[in-house]
């Protein structure tokens, strides 16, 4: 039997120039584009290729389709060039549009197949999903891949999904649920998605110990955290790094050091391997300490990422975070201490917020210094706490979704008269906001704790750049390079910064493009635009040497890209 997997896209998109598509079937109203064009929106879920792997394994044959960002005309194209007796949908809330829409082309062009979704916005509304999308025959709820084995092999004996545990079908005019189904307790008898595709993007446990009111992690998950193994984190690694050549990871648990032994164990394996990656991870302040942390950064973390969401003491308690400011202080200095970014997400617009308590979070900021924070207003999402208060409350129907035509549900739920105070002061700081770099004192420092850590001299190297002292930078570039540093891209590109402040703009070019062809980092790509538009301007020497960035940040992902053609993951 043939499957096509795919991630659709939030709307029907049209190419840049073309009109518009019409209300309903094309972009709402109101929107800011950026937000269909970050990262984390363009790649294909990881719970969608997990399910594809297994299908692969299982001797399926499998296309995975990621049509998140495709023109409407290519996916149609798409569609045509890969039939399949089973289509099967990852539906977010962002793009639950486009899930009616792709699945009510897949009905008039596949009669016969099968349509089935999953993911998080439908699993907290399966029955809603199928009253309202008549494009689709199944809902599969919750962590799917076993569900989705098993309805694969039912439709291919001829059999129907009737009494299919984690499935919501049709039954004649109705709907109908199936039982529950219990999780996997044993992650590692899944295959690895790594297996099949080369990926950016890895997930080694489900579940969070956290009890946020505007998560629903706990809906897809289950309250107990589940976790793959040392042994088999470390197997996925090494096949992104030896087999598919990928050495920058995003890892995108919940709560990735909410079992410490085995993070410390990943940590040393990463070493003893002498893998060559560099990562990120998302966490908990509650959750790391000094052995933990510093065996992170040797092992090649980068960045952390915590959920802040507040600096008010009494927004943490109504949004039930968890956590105390001090101990997000205490983990993100000693995080600073042995050179990790610290990267904080925080939510305005929670039950409470006022100029006040936003001002908390403001002096927070101020007071903690991350290396970068990003501002979020709080969305309501089915499944969620908050959801079903506002349900309670009346001032939502649990409908909503299936009028509302935006991305997501942006609420205020605090002082009505601050509101719009605060909604002028985020909109003038959109995006990932760069608070903090380390100095070079700081930096040397951070060498003294780290001296055989090939990144802790190119973090000084970057340093010395920015404040202009091209030999110290230079000297730090040749120890990096001596203790084998692996990302001789990014070597190129500090030279390259170098030369351009010393106006040598012949040797900074020659430098990014030996850089490119290493990697295609997406420092090396903005200072190669940079590059291009100074020497674009008729008299160079009158603004003085160009400034391009060393960019030790992380990247787990290249340059965001317009609606283009649909992205098919090569199967092994």
């Amino acid at each position: 039997m043939r499957i096509t997997l795919i991630y659709p896209p939030p709307w029907k998109l049209n190419r840049p120039g073309e009109p518009p598509f019409p209300q309903g079937e094309g972009a709402p109203r109101q929107y800011s584009p950026h937000e269909i064009a970050s990262g984390d929106f363009l790649k294909a879920p990881y719970g969608l290729l997990s399910i594809a792997a297994q299908a692969l394994a299982a001797g399926y044959q499998v296309s995975t389709l990621n049509l998140s960002n495709a023109c409407w005309e290519d996916i149609a194209t798409s569609l045509r060039d890969h039939p399949a007796e089973l289509f099967g949908l990852s539906a977010v809330t962002a793009n639950r549009r486009g899930v009616d829409l792709v699945s009510r082309l897949i009905r008039r062009l596949y009669p016969q197949a099968h349509v089935t979704v999953g993911g998080p916005h439908v699993t907290a509304q399966p029955r809603e999903t199928l009253a309202h999308y008549t494009g689709i025959d199944t809902v599969v709820t919750g962590e799917g891949e076993s569900t989705f084995l098993e309805l694969s092999d039912r439709l291919e004996s001829g059999a129907t999904a009737a009494g299919l545990p984690g499935c919501v079908w049709r039954e004649g005019p109705g709907i109908v649920t199936g039982p529950p189904r219990p999780p996997i307790r044993d992650l590692d008898r899944l295959i690895s998605p790594l297996d099949f595709f080369n990926l950016r993007t890895i997930v080694t446990s489900r579940g969070c110990p956290g009890q946020c009111t505007f998560c629903s992690s706990r809906l897809m998950w289950g309250r107990q955290v589940r976790f793959h193994s040392a042994d088999y984190v470390l197997d996925m690694l090494a096949r992104a790094d030896r087999h598919h050549d990928q050495h920058i990871i995003a890892i995108k648990d919940d709560t990735f050091t909410a079992h410490r032994q085995r993070v410390l164990k990943i940590c040393h394996g990463i070493q003893a391997q002498r893998l060559k990656i560099a990562w990120s991870c998302e966490t908990r302040a509650d959750h790391l300490d000094e052995e933990l942390l510093c065996a992170m950064r040797r092992s090649g973390c980068q960045r952390i990422s915590l959920g802040v969401e507040s600096g008010s003491p009494r927004i943490l308690k109504n949004i039930r975070k968890g956590i105390t400011l001090p101990t997000v202080l205490k983990a993100t200095r000693i995080a600073q201490k042995y050179g990790l970014q610290v990267r904080y997400y925080l939510m305005v617009g929670n039950r409470g917020e006022t100029w006040d308590t936003f001002q908390e979070t403001l002096d927070f900021i101020t007071a903690a210094g991350p290396n970068q924070y990003i501002f979020t207003q709080l969305h309501l999402y089915p499944g969620t706490e908050e959801f079903a208060l506002f349900c309670r409350q009346k001032t939502i129907d649990a409908d909503i979704y299936f009028r509302h035509d935006g991305l997501h549900l942006t609420c205020f739920a605090g002082s009505r008269k601050d509101s719009e105070r605060i909604g002028a002061y985020l909109r003038s700081r959109e995006g990932i906001q760069n608070y903090r770099s380390f100095n070079s004192r700081t930096c040397k420092k951070i060498l003294a704790r780290l001296p055989d850590l090939p990144w802790a001299h190119m973090d000084l190297a970057a340093a010395y750049i920015r404040e202009r002292r091209f030999a110290r930078a230079e000297s730090h570039l040749a120890q990096a390079a001596s203790q084998r540093f692996f990302f001789p891209g990014l070597i190129l590109n500090a030279q390259a910064c170098i030369a351009a402040g010393r106006g040598d703009r012949q040797a900074a070019e020659d430098y990014l493009h030996q850089a490119i062809e290493y990697y295609p980092h997406a420092v090396v790509i903005e200072n190669m635009k940079r590059l291009s538009e100074g020497s674009s301007i008729s008299t160079p020497a009158a603004v003085g040497p160009l400034e391009l960035s060393p960019g030790q940040g992380f990247e787990s992902s290249h340059p965001c890209r317009p609606p283009e053609s649909p992205e098919r993951f090569p199967n092994r």
